[in-house]
């Protein structure tokens, strides 16, 4: 799988900055399908440092009213990527 299909975007939020700067871990949406493995080949693949930990959870939608429409955001996959303490992904900092 491409490794640029398997990463979707950074998430950048407030608590996803507090675990950069005292974990040196990063936050990403993934796709459903990608495991563990090839999250962490990914990574290596485009930024060139050391992946010491992958972590990962599914994210429920939430439900959301529009008017008098029921319905829900969407589903997705996060994954928790913690490098090594002496790299860093400076396109994400």
């Amino acid at each position: 799988m491409d490794p640029y299909a398997i990463l979707r975007r950074p998430v950048n939020t407030e608590k996803g900055h507090e675990f950069v700067e005292s974990n040196n871990t990063y936050v990403f949406e993934v796709a459903d399908e990608a495991t563990k493995l090839d999250i962490r080949a990914a990574v290596e693949a485009i930024w060139g440092v050391k992946v010491v930990d992958v972590r990962t959870s599914n994210v429920k939608g939430k439900p959301k009213r529009y008017r008098y429409k029921m319905g829900h955001t969407r589903t997705w996959k996060k994954a928790l990527v913690r490098v090594a303490a002496n790299q860093a992904i400076d396109a994400l900092k």
